[in-house]
């Protein structure tokens, strides 16, 4: 099953729509959906490693303006939107004392959630919540978001072979690291 779905992958990643495909997934991850864009931009970068930074950048801007759209969920929408995505991720009871604490390291809030597979979502979210600045939030997502998928990229573009192999080969291994992520990401979430 788990070979099945790796060779859909790949071959989604070849499609000429995948870019598509990719662009749509990191705007609506850095705002509401559970799921990584690197779940799609791994794979079409381990397929076609020339088009690596054009991947990278197209991933970058749709996540930042993705987050754009979670900020704008966190600043004007906040009760009918925000709280319920919050309360699905049992972090709505923490929001206030989280309010007070945030905007004093809100760069580093954001810089660490772009980085991690802390799930973006809630940070962006909770960035228009509490009014950090519009340019910080930005930029600071710009950097985060940069330079994860810009060293993703960079590795698989230069390495993309032998980590193609070293999946392919452990790929029931690399999928229970996947999933221990997403849910470790998920545990910071609601407990920390």
């Amino acid at each position: 099953m788990l070979r099945a779905l790796y060779d859909w992958t790949m071959r989604l990643a070849e499609h000429p729509q995948a870019m598509w495909a990719l662009a749509l997934i990191a705007f609506i991850e850095a705002s509401v959906f559970p799921i990584p864009p690197d779940i799609i931009m791994i794979p079409m970068i381990l397929a076609r490693p020339s088009r690596a930074w054009l991947i990278a950048t197209v991933a970058l801007a749709a996540s930042v303006i993705g987050g754009l759209l979670g900020y704008a969920i966190g600043a004007l929408a906040f009760e009918t939107l925000g709280q319920p995505i919050l309360e699905s991720l049992g972090k709505a009871e923490a929001a206030a004392e989280f309010n007070e604490r945030f905007n004093g390291v809100g760069f580093w809030a954001v810089l660490i959630a772009g980085l991690t597979p802390f799930p973006y979502k809630v940070i962006t979210i909770m960035s228009g919540w509490t009014g950090m600045p519009l340019a910080t939030f930005i930029a600071t997502s710009i950097i985060a978001r940069g330079l994860r998928f810009f060293i993703a990229a960079g590795l698989l573009w230069k390495y993309g072979a032998p980590i193609r192999d070293f999946i392919e080969r452990r790929l029931g291994l690399m999928f229970a690291l996947f999933v221990l992520l997403l849910i470790g990401g998920f545990y910071v979430v609601k407990y920390i």
